[in-house]
């Protein structure tokens, strides 16, 4: 890795990255995040997305897997995936510095068929990994990064340096796990689809025979499958989603607990009290006042 280009990235970052926690840009696909002080373990659902970290660290665990990244790495998932992720390595001095590029499945599709990568048909495995940064990768989302010095070009540059990160990435260390869950036919591009699918009804009833029906696999298969691309059954994953989305509501939009629950697709507000708390470490009303403190301080 060039650290002077590294330290190029870092400078950019940080100058658009001025406040702490997540922000947009006016780059598509890219936003970057800051903070200045270690953080607390926080339960997400990661995007299909690449994360590089260039000042600083981060840790996330996925179904008790720990993956650390800081500057030398970069931490890529390859489908929507509960998560819990931290600051360990952070100050005001020298804050903790990320910039997050979204996947976009169409791009790797078009690459793909035409021939960016080579295919494949092995049994999926997991939808997260870390590897170090290789130079050409680097190089790119340092130059992604620096459009936001010059707006201008933004429109006319910016996919043409996003579809080269894409590139870089099915062609890197992490192109096999990129590749999977877009090649045809693939067991783990069925799995995605249902990802997906739960993702946008986590509020509903699933059927495992007729998920498993639809995309032509076995229910025992399905299970092996999602289980070896998540670390979480299907149900397992969908109440997560339902656990994560509750909390959201009750922190963001006021809810009380029962009405969350509800919302959510619980219909025992204490079962939803009893797998919130197992999950967050507190009852509802008491995780989300410390949920509150913590930000505000």
């Amino acid at each position: 890795m060039s650290h002077a280009r590294l330290k190029e990235l870092a400078g950019a970052v940080q100058r658009h990255a001025r406040s702490e926690g997540s922000c947009d840009t006016r780059i598509p696909r890219l936003s970057l995040y800051r903070s200045s002080k270690p953080t607390v373990s926080d339960a997400v659902v990661y995007l299909p997305s690449l994360c590089v970290v260039v000042q600083g660290a981060k840790e996330v665990i996925v179904e008790g897997e720990a993956y650390h990244y800081d500057p030398a790495h970069s931490l890529l998932v390859s489908v929507d995936l509960p998560a819990t992720s931290r600051v360990v390595e952070a100050s005001a001095a020298k804050p903790c510095l990320v910039a997050v590029i979204q996947i976009d499945s169409a791009d790797v599709g078009d690459l793909l068929a035409n021939g960016a990568a080579a295919t494949l048909r092995s049994a999926p495995s997991r939808g997260i990994g870390v590897t170090p940064v290789e130079p050409a990768l680097l190089d790119a989302i340092t130059r992604l990064v620096q459009l936001l010095d010059r707006p201008n070009d933004i429109v006319a540059l910016s996919p043409l340096v996003l579809r080269e990160i894409t590139y870089r990435l099915l062609n890197g260390p992490q192109g096999a796990r990129l590749r999977q869950i877009a090649a045809p036919g693939t067991p783990a591009q069925r799995i995605a689809h249902i990802i997906r699918w739960l993702r946008e009804h986590f509020a509903e009833p699933i059927r495992i025979d007729r998920l498993a029906d639809q995309m032509g696999l076995s229910q025992s298969a399905l299970h092996q499958h999602f289980k070896a691309l998540t670390g979480l059954s299907p149900l397992q994953y969908q109440k997560r989603l339902r656990l994560q989305e509750a909390r959201r509501m009750m922190f963001s939009d006021g809810l009380e607990a029962a009405e969350a629950a509800y919302s959510v697709g619980y219909e025992s507000p204490s079962q939803f009290g009893r797998e919130y708390r197992r999950l967050f470490g507190a009852p509802p009303r008491q995780d989300v006042a410390a949920l509150a403190a913590a930000t505000s301080a």
